[in-house]
């Protein structure tokens, strides 16, 4: 059965849409115009569009610019829009016109005609309401697009990301403390070093956590200047004097996260600053995380010719031809995303550097990658958690097992000794395959009492009862 179309108008002509779609004749001609990838921007895109376009809705009818049933109707479209009712009806690519021109306009249709239909008319009437003098009333692409991606953004750190990153810094810090008795020996360079607590070693993790938790808290807030009402240029044409003040605190009140003006509005139209700053943070956060997972990786290795000082989860099976082999899945999984969050970041960096004069054209790719990048990592240290983290266990008679026979052990006799003979001390131990304590002890060098100080490991790894 054939298609069926309806004929809509643009100002550039006729234009046939499918006769079930919501969007309109701009979005249509994006469709054709841009069919490259298959890719769209996400459902927190999405929702945010439907914040902006409710917020000014409620800011125009309470300057008086429009009319309260208008502005009732296109409120409700938008709630739509934002509870996910459209998802299916935003169908431009990823890679289309700059600035994303085609990704508004999508919105503006979707919106004026399901409030069409809510006034009593029918999709593609434009009378009742149109696309840009209505919904699209006292904005611009250029404001839209760029306050979309900060509303986005901020929405998806703060309920997403936050939240994962918390939960798998507190389960390291668990892991921390459970295993702070745990005595084993340190590498550095990937050859044995001086000995230390497992605790301090998965507390270092949990650590780093923290540092980029901090980090993305404070990054976060420069999302939360957002320049609704800048227009085209950030000169504010077409909109009411108080327009800007009441869109932006509309957004925060649609969204309870305290968005606010900008300090600049032209600073604000010509540049992606802050999405800069945070996909920097986010990239931070993703190599804290890809060195947690290789040294998980790296500890749990074995299990019986590796170092297997880690046991994670077996959550399937790791070969198609080695029967019983177990892979650390998990850890492989957050060490690709990581990596494609390096190279979101670097299309980032590439896209915001591109602004030229009033504005930033590269907007769409920008939004894209930046979202893709919080959502796979939110994604990511969530699962990572429940299905390694939470379950890993410790193998403490493993770890322990490498300590004695660790020839750093011999450091600890510097002060008794002296560097050289310690040296000495330590590669006899290793040469003859012996103790640094069994060496050193036939050698003379030390008395037993001396020898029973230097080699206390609770003196030497000084745990941390935190």
């Amino acid at each position: 059965m054939a298609e069926a179309f309806r004929i809509s108008r643009d100002s550039l002509g006729e234009v046939r849409v499918p006769q079930e779609a919501y969007w309109g004749p701009q979005t249509e001609r994006a469709r054709h115009n841009f069919p490259i990838s298959g890719l769209r921007l996400p459902r927190r895109f999405i929702r945010a569009q439907g914040i902006i376009k409710w917020a000014c809705a409620k800011a125009n009818a309470q300057v008086g610019a429009l009319k309260p049933e208008l502005a009732a109707a296109i409120q409700q479209a938008a709630d739509e829009v934002i509870a996910g009712k459209f998802d299916d009806q935003f169908v431009v690519d990823v890679y289309q016109a700059g600035a994303g021109t085609s990704q508004n306009m999508n919105a503006n249709e979707v919106i004026a005609n399901r409030a069409a239909e809510i006034l009593g008319g029918t999709r593609g009437d434009v009378h009742l309401v149109h696309p840009n003098d209505h919904v699209n009333m006292a904005q611009s692409t250029n404001d839209t697009i760029h306050v979309a991606i900060h509303i986005a953004g901020a929405e998806a750190i703060v309920h997403d990301l936050m939240p994962a990153v918390e939960e798998v810094e507190k389960t390291l810090h668990d892991k921390a403390r459970q295993w702070m008795d745990i005595v084993k020996s340190g590498r550095t360079h990937l050859q044995d070093a001086v000995p230390m607590r497992l605790g301090q070693e998965v507390g270092g993790w949990a650590g780093a956590l923290g540092y980029w938790r901090k980090s993305l808290s404070q990054a976060v807030e420069r999302l939360y200047a957002i320049g609704l009402g800048g227009n085209a240029v950030g000169t504010g044409i077409n909109a009411h004097p108080d327009f800007k003040r009441l869109a932006t605190a509309a957004v925060a009140e649609k969204t309870g996260l305290p968005f606010r003006q900008p300090d600049n509005m032209f600073t604000f139209i010509q540049n992606l600053d802050a999405v800069l700053e945070v996909s920097g943070t986010l990239r931070g956060l993703a190599t804290a995380v890809h060195k947690i997972a290789n040294d998980i990786r790296l500890l749990s290795s074995g299990p019986r010719t590796g170092l297997a000082e880690l046991k994670l989860p077996a959550v399937q099976p790791g070969s198609s031809i080695m029967p019983g082999k177990v892979n650390p899945v998990m850890a492989e999984m957050m060490n690709m995303i990581c990596y494609q969050v390096f190279g979101n970041d670097v299309t980032i960096q590439q896209a915001v550097s591109g602004a030229q004069l009033e504005l930033n054209v590269m907007m769409p790719v920008v939004a894209y990658n930046f979202l893709h990048a919080i959502q796979i990592l939110a994604k990511g240290l969530e699962a990572f958690n429940r299905h390694a983290l939470v379950g890993m266990e410790a193998d403490a008679e493993r770890a322990t097992s490498y300590v004695e026979m660790n020839t750093a052990l011999a450091t600890a006799l510097n002060p008794y000794i002296g560097y050289d003979r310690a040296a000495e001390v330590a590669k006899t131990a290793y040469a003859q395959g012996k103790t640094v304590r069994q060496v050193v002890r036939e050698l003379g060098w030390m008395r037993e009492d001396e020898i029973a100080e230097a080699l206390d490991l609770e003196r030497l790894t000084h745990p941390d009862p935190a």
